[in-house]
């Protein structure tokens, strides 16, 4: 792609985190232009158009069938930034890069490994483009603890900690986050999917026993989860969230190696190390973020190797399927696959 080549976007989906990244694409109007939207919500649609006149912009047609709009806007399009209910992302995907479009998707990537197997399939042979929009993968202190894991020079990874709270079971009561139908899962699937994520990412292997709990508490998707898991390696791992905290939404990760001890967040809000013979944790400076959308151009101009690709995608959602599959038994214990998944 060339340097000075705006960028032309479909935006599949118009609520209120298509909103939040549309003011960024905005912000890079040099680069990127949104020439049309794709939601049946009127209403969203009609709170999309408010971004656009406050930018002094008109606002981009909405072509509520997807299908349509790739027929009728292909010629005109480049990208395709998806950003929709969870259980809608693999037949958005699908289609976008069957239609030769690269694709930014929202997280959690899909809902299932064979759906993540299938768009990996799906991108090798179009050629495309796939970037999850993860902000723990995405993030300087995730992408800095993972060089540094894969150097070496921390040593060996023993155990890993991880927990993420909210007050997530009243925030979403009503919402389609709590409608297992279109989320895929409850508190664990959507604000843990970063959880899930992040660890899945800084491992960099896949899981090899996994047992785990849901409480539904209740409401019709999973609001508490606990997980304990076996990686290839051996290093242990245990992951909890409660999604019916005290007002508040915060997360900790903490990596146990032979050589140190790392401190971040499932986000990569913050990232701390305390190395061995030291006393107590030094915070780590980073690159500044060059947040999503830019990075994603980054990508797409080859100027940096995607860093949330869905190779990381197919390892968490082989963790979610195995955490189901134990739920569903009260925490028996399920053995996965052993094969390494690299990092694309």
């Amino acid at each position: 792609m060339s340097e000075n080549q705006i960028v032309r976007v479909a935006l599949i989906g118009c609520g209120g985190m298509a909103r939040g990244h549309v003011r960024k694409i905005l912000g890079h109007r040099e680069k990127s232009q949104v020439v049309v939207v794709c939601d049946p919500s009127a209403d969203a649609y009609a709170e999309m158009g408010k971004i656009f006149a406050e930018a002094g912009l008109p606002t981009p047609p909405n072509q509520a069938d997807l299908s349509t709009l790739l027929r009728d806007y292909r010629q005109s399009l480049d990208v395709a930034f998806i950003v929709t209910p969870h259980a809608y992302h693999y037949e958005q995907a699908r289609a976008c890069l069957e239609a030769g479009l690269d694709v930014l998707l929202e997280k959690p990537m899909v809902v299932t490994a064979e759906e993540a197997k299938s768009l990996i399939d799906i991108r090798d042979r179009m050629g495309k483009l796939l970037v999850v929009a993860f902000n723990g993968s995405l993030s300087p202190q995730v992408r800095t603890v993972s060089r540094l894991l894969r150097s070496g020079e921390l040593g060996s990874i023993l155990n890993v900690v991880a927990y993420v709270w909210e007050n997530w079971s009243e925030s979403y009561k009503g919402h389609w986050k709590q409608d297992a139908k279109i989320s895929g899962g409850g508190f664990m699937f959507d604000t843990g999917a970063h959880m899930l994520n992040t660890v899945s990412d800084l491992v960099n292997e896949d899981f090899v026993e996994i047992a785990a709990w849901l409480d539904n508490r209740d409401r019709p998707v999973d609001i508490l989860g606990c997980v304990m898991g076996r990686l290839r390696s051996g290093a242990l791992v245990t992951m909890s969230a409660c999604g019916s905290a005290i007002p508040s939404c915060a997360s900790e990760i903490r990596v146990f190696c032979s050589g140190a001890i790392i401190r971040t967040g499932i986000w990569g809000e913050y990232l701390e190390i305390q190395h061995a013979g030291e006393k107590q944790f030094q915070p780590v400076d980073v690159p500044a973020s060059i947040g999503v959308w830019e990075q994603f151009l980054a990508v797409r101009s080859g100027k940096i190797e995607n860093p949330s690709p869905p190779e990381i995608g197919l390892r968490m959602a082989r963790l979610w399927d195995a955490i189901r599959v134990s739920a569903a038994q009260n925490g028996a214990v399920v053995r996965l696959e052993t094969a390494l998944i690299e990092k694309g």
